[in-house]
């Protein structure tokens, strides 16, 4: 195939963006996304230029790390992948594919297709995690969990941190992200002791990052490479009314 990128580039964060075209040619229908741009770089990079900057880690859909706009989408036109995930068989020979990082203002542009994320470490760090001593893993395991609680805690911690659910919200808001990791802790036993004061902490931060309100547009869940659904967001919302009438 023979594909024609217009790629978002950005020298640094103050510096001014613009779109840069690019032709991919020879590209397998084989290759993942990234690979293609692994190509493209070569090919820059043999020429003497700046070869595209862009985030990746494992490359199989676990770390969260890629993230971009292809076409408008976050992740690309597929439903329940990730960038590394998406292969070029899901384009046609001739197509005009425009490139471009997340836009939210809590996620900065670090250079081209590379933001900042740091705000989600951030919330993650405000309550995201138990501190309540539960002995030894042995200890732990023997804490009897419902079934249904344990399901749910398990689909809340499959959030990977990529910031789709962010780049496809018209708000730019976290909320999805932050529902995943305040449920998937505040369902299971180990959880309860903090459960007030993690969702009002997390919330407060989320608020601090400069993120947007939720207006229940479901964009997010669309756009969510593990599918997590937005009724996470209406626990969160139950736990934050909770929490504010304790006085947490």
């Amino acid at each position: 195939m023979q594909l024609t990128l217009h790629v978002w580039r950005q020298a640094g964060p103050d510096a001014a963006g613009r779109f840069a075209r690019y032709e991919a040619e020879d590209v397998s229908p084989h290759m993942s996304f990234l690979e293609m741009l692994d190509e493209v770089n070569q090919n820059l990079i043999g020429q003497g230029a700046e070869p595209i900057a862009f985030d990746h880690d494992c490359r199989e859909g676990i770390c969260g790390s890629c993230g971009m706009v292809i076409n408008g989408h976050p992740h690309g036109p597929k439903k329940a992948v990730t960038v590394c995930q998406l292969h070029m068989r899901s384009f046609s020979d001739g197509d005009e594919l425009w490139v471009e990082p997340w836009r939210a203002k809590a996620f900065p542009v670090l250079k081209d297709l590379v933001v900042d994320r740091n705000a989600f470490d951030r919330i993650i760090q405000a309550g995201g995690y138990i501190s309540v001593r539960t002995g030894s893993a042995p200890d732990a395991n023997a804490i009897a969990v419902p079934k249904k609680a344990a399901d749910n805690a398990m689909d809340a911690a499959a959030c990977i941190g990529c910031g789709a659910c962010v780049a496809a919200c018209p708000n730019a808001s976290a909320m999805l992200f932050t529902a995943a990791k305040v449920a998937h802790l505040s369902l299971l036993p180990q959880g309860q002791p903090e459960r007030p004061e993690r969702v009002s902490k997390m919330v407060q931060q989320m608020e601090e990052e400069g993120f947007g309100y939720c207006t229940n547009h479901g964009a997010c869940q669309t756009a969510c490479p593990k599918e997590i659904s937005i009724d996470f967001i209406a626990f969160l919302n139950r736990d934050a009314l909770t929490a504010s009438l304790l006085g947490r």
